[in-house]
């Protein structure tokens, strides 16, 4: 259940869906609390059904390291690390599409 925080994942449903987040808190074996740094700040996190997440194999190692410390994160660090996530799989799907390696 733990391995799930700093877990970067998408929406399936709702207004949300296709938005990227971090998990930063879990509330029980279905719901999760989100954060994306922008419009769902650590001062308001997003509560979602896991049903309702893609998961990825991928985590955010800063933002797991300060909550296991129980620090908060700074929106701002949120943010930074979702944008840099997207930027390197957007630049990965258009190597695969132009058929580089």
């Amino acid at each position: 259940m733990h391995e799930m925080l700093g877990r970067i994942v998408y929406s399936k449903s709702g207004r949300d869906k296709g938005k990227m987040f971090v998990i930063i808190g879990i509330v029980d074996e279905n719901f999760v609390l989100l954060a994306d740094g922008d419009l769902r700040k650590i001062e308001n996190p997003k509560l979602k059904s896991i049903k309702h997440l893609q998961m990825t194999n991928m985590i955010a190692e800063d933002i797991l390291t300060m909550i296991n410390k129980g620090v908060l994160p700074d929106n701002h660090i949120i943010k930074k690390i979702l944008r840099n996530t997207q930027e390197t799989r957007e630049r990965a799907g258009r190597r695969s599409d132009n058929g580089e390696r």
